[in-house]
């Protein structure tokens, strides 16, 4: 992804969230100079912040998600902090390919706009799909899921994914864009991702101008 294209949708990422009345930590404004001398900050060290990705294929408009992590443990270090929790955006006609985490218990939530689809997949030991129905939580209830089967969240409702459970998601067409909320246990996205068609997790960036905000990929170059 060019830097420029980043910068463009962080720009318009702050103004969806503004207008939904989500309010982003302060350091999510913070300029290149602004993080100099913070490495050491929980920020840096677990990965908090801006993440964007197109997932390799360059076509974001498609396959991509932004992603704000609010707040995370670390499983590399003696951090006690046992949880995570993210804010996305999706954007209609943006799919968020389908995936599983090894270890990862996750809360997916529509906060706001329109309405999310999840499509699940059990997986097997050999982390192929499964072609038996599951059982997942919607809102505390528990429903029985068909293979391929899809649970249409709108706002305010949200769903527990399971570690090994497959699962990818979209916006319901003519619905609009959807504000995606996520609690979970402690997310590394460098080892707990197990996407169905091999994708990297983070995008190459080309830096044609400067960065606006850093993206968690950035700290280790600018911090």
């Amino acid at each position: 992804m060019k830097r420029s294209e980043i910068n463009a949708l962080i720009t318009k990422a702050k103004d969806f969230y503004a207008g939904h009345r989500f309010n982003l930590p302060k350091w999510a404004f913070w300029g290149p100079e602004d993080w100099k001398g913070k490495g050491d900050s929980e920020v840096v060290s677990n990965m908090l912040g801006w993440d964007l990705t197109d997932y390799g294929k360059g076509d974001f408009d498609k396959l991509g998600l932004i992603l704000f992590t609010i707040r995370n443990g670390n499983l590399q270090t003696e951090d006690p902090k046992p949880y995570a929790e993210k804010i996305m955006i999706l954007r209609e006609g943006q799919l968020c390919p389908m995936h599983f985490h090894w270890s990862k218990r996750e809360d997916i939530i529509n906060r706001a706009g329109g309405n999310l689809v999840i499509k699940l997949y059990g997986s097997n030991e050999d982390e192929s799909m499964s072609d038996q129905p599951l059982e997942v939580s919607v809102d505390g209830f528990v429903r029985t899921v068909e293979p391929g089967g899809e649970i249409v969240l709108e706002p305010g409702e949200s769903i527990c994914l399971e570690p090994g459970m497959y699962h990818c998601f979209y916006c319901e067409e003519g619905t609009g864009d959807v504000m995606v909320g996520e609690v979970s246990a402690v997310n590394d996205d460098n080892i707990d991702n197990r996407f169905h068609e091999p994708l990297p997790r983070f995008p190459e960036v080309e830096e044609d101008e400067e960065p606006l905000h850093l993206l968690v990929t950035d700290y280790a170059k600018y911090v």
